[in-house]
């Protein structure tokens, strides 16, 4: 009786890509240029208007990542709008300076 062998990827952590691009900067290309075609589209300079600067953002996405860990315009985004300063409790609205204590002889 012979073992039934069947091929596996090797690779099962390999991130999704199409064309070189990851998901969401594809997902990030595509809005921009609808938005721009929206915008622009009817005009006469389409190509100035609306191919031109989704491809000059999809060259700067990929020279940008060069190196860079999965996600990274997303992680980056998230930092940008996090605030700069976290506290554990709310911030207070009538808060007062501590009182200093005098030392004697002075």
């Amino acid at each position: 009786m012979a073992l039934k062998v069947t091929s596996v990827s090797q690779c099962l952590e390999k991130k999704l890509q199409v064309m070189g691009f990851e998901i969401p900067d594809l997902l990030f290309i595509f809005f921009l240029l609808s938005i721009l075609n929206f915008i622009f589209g009817a005009g006469a300079g389409k190509f100035f208007l609306v191919w031109l600067p989704a491809l000059a953002v999809a060259l700067l996405i990929r020279i940008g990542k060069r190196g860079k860990p999965d996600n990274y315009i997303l992680h980056l985004g998230r930092f940008w709008l996090r605030p700069k300063a976290l506290w554990a409790f709310p911030e207070s609205k009538a808060f007062q300076t501590p009182p200093f204590l005098k030392r004697k002889g002075a």
